[in-house]
């Protein structure tokens, strides 16, 4: 290809990319100021639209990174689209503007579209796309390489009808796309860190004094093990793993919080923010798990907490005899369907306000969230919780339910090993293993051991908070050299050791024993 074509589609994408980069940019700073994102937005959308293998897909690959993952993932989309999109404008001027309306407008329906969208919810994608539009425009007109038929002979000048700038140098046009790009990446980091520095939430929640629960938790000396490197047995705020759709955490004032309980009840209760720390508050220490916990893995963690029980509220309102479930709604839309006997029963279901001694954080659901022992968190533990419809399972569901995942989600039988990590080199002699084992409001009787292909042996477990906790186990081992496979298996309290039988999280959680692979030199 003649060099002068080749500087056409260079040209041309250069000026797709960095117009998108502008336009997007300013489109984050906007909507940093009138609340709003567009690339979470969209973000939100694709979480929605996604299947459980994908997500499932990304829990798997990046973790609690999962959300920053997706919001990259967006970025490099939209420029990818920027550079087909001045590729097309060199050819089609009206095609490239359809392509940035069309995407404008999905941004609209994105934004829109979020529970807890803003009046001006429209305003940041309407910015990026008349941005985007503009800078494209300007830049094109830069451009140096005019376009031409790759067979044909390229002009030396372009024709007046196409408008471009031919005298403009190909440096200045690089200026001032690298300016365009790099306006861009600064108005989209100023507009994440206006979010990141308005803490007007943030300073009410650091405020709040929480009243003491009458009745505190008292953890037990020996609930804890003190095995280096074994996960401890309350597990410290700011590493308790964080699985949700929300790209962008709610920002509540609890001044303007209200949660509803309606439905199947024979009368409607409302509750505001200081009506429910005005309430005998109880405090109880319990474990939570993600449904997409892997075998092994580490979404699973135990805090202390500190709310309301759902039961007294459910009492209050008066529940139908032909009720079943409760379905749970979120300050952004998220929903999930719990079964109505978890909330009234004697487990400590709650509405919970405080997370190890302080107000929960932002993250993780402030000013009040869903506690519920013995349920995976997507039909339990709905985070920024405004509403609980008291339903059956024969006419709603949650927010998972219609994406595959079972309806009920009771917490299986689990253990993992965490002393010595998989692929860890141990010393031989002598040496622990250790782990963490849980089945939430059931309980565990034991943990056994199996070295290589040897026989199963008894862990020693530690005293276990309650049968809502992870309880830590451990076994002596005198290790000798070579590649050892350590396998673990939790007990029942019914004496039904956890099932070898290997299933993947979806549709009701993951099975299986747990495995590591060391080498002891």
């Amino acid at each position: 290809m003649a060099p002068t074509i080749r500087a056409f589609h260079t040209d041309g994408a250069l000026a797709g990319v960095a117009s998108v980069a502008l336009g997007a940019g300013l489109g984050e700073l906007v909507g940093a100021l009138v609340g709003g994102s567009p690339v979470a937005a969209v973000g939100s959308v694709l979480i929605d639209l996604a299947p459980p293998w994908g997500k499932d897909l990304a829990i798997s690959l990046f973790g609690t990174g999962d959300k920053a993952a997706l919001i990259a993932a967006v970025a490099i989309v939209l420029l990818l689209v920027g550079a087909a999109t001045g590729l097309l404008a060199r050819r089609s001027v009206a095609g490239a503007q359809t392509v940035v309306v069309v995407a404008g407008l999905l941004g609209v329906g994105a934004a829109v579209s979020r529970a807890d969208a803003s009046t001006l919810a429209a305003a940041p994608p309407v910015v990026g796309a008349a941005v985007t539009l503009l800078a494209l425009h300007l830049l094109l007109r830069r451009a140096t390489a005019s376009p031409a038929p790759v067979s044909g002979p390229v002009p030396a000048s372009p024709p007046p009808s196409e408008g471009v700038g031919h005298h403009a140098s190909r440096r200045e046009f690089l200026v001032w796309t690298t300016g365009a790009a790099a306006a861009g990446l600064l108005a989209a980091a100023g507009g994440w860190a206006l979010r990141a520095g308005s803490r007007a939430v943030d300073a009410v929640r650091t405020a709040i004094a929480l009243p003491r629960a009458p009745v505190p938790v008292v953890v037990p000396a020996t609930a804890d093990l003190g095995i280096t490197g074994l996960a401890p047995v309350l597990t410290p705020t700011a590493d308790f793993y964080r699985i949700d759709t929300a790209l962008a955490p709610p920002q509540i004032d609890p001044a303007t919080w209200r949660l509803r309980i309606h439905g199947l009840v024979d009368r409607e209760v409302e509750i505001g923010w200081d009506e429910l720390l005005a309430l005998p508050l109880e405090e109880s220490v319990t474990t939570l798990t993600c449904v997409s916990n892997e075998v092994g893995g580490d979404l699973v963690g135990t805090a202390r907490w500190l709310g309301y029980p759902i039961r007294h509220l459910l009492a209050q309102a008066g529940v139908h005899a032909d009720a079943d479930m409760v379905l749970s709604t979120s300050a952004d839309g998220f929903t999930a369907g719990t079964p109505l006997e978890t909330l009234t029963d004697e487990r400590n279901a709650i509405l919970a306000v405080g997370m190890n001694g302080e107000p929960l954080p932002i993250a993780h659901g402030f000013p009040v969230r869903m506690v519920v022992p013995g349920l995976y968190g997507y039909v339990s533990a709905t985070k920024w919780v405004t509403d609980l419809e008291v339903t059956r399972f024969a006419d709603a569901e949650g927010y998972w339910i219609s994406r595959g995942w079972a309806a009920r989600g009771p917490i299986k039988l689990a253990s993992r090993i965490d002393v010595p990590r998989r692929g860890a080199a141990v010393t031989a002699g002598e040496t622990v293993i250790a782990g963490v084992a849980w089945q939430q409001h059931v309980g565990v009787r034991g943990v056994q051991v199996r070295i290589d292909d040897g026989e199963w042996q008894d862990a020693a477990l530690a005293t276990a908070i309650s049968d809502d906790t992870w309880v830590q186990w451990s076994l002596p081992w005198r290790a000798s050299a070579g590649r050892h496979t350590l396998t673990a298996r939790a007990i029942g309290v019914d004496g039904t050791p956890q099932t070898q039988d290997a299933a993947p999280p979806a549709p009701d959680g993951a099975t299986g024993w747990p495995s590591v692979a060391v080498t002891v030199a």
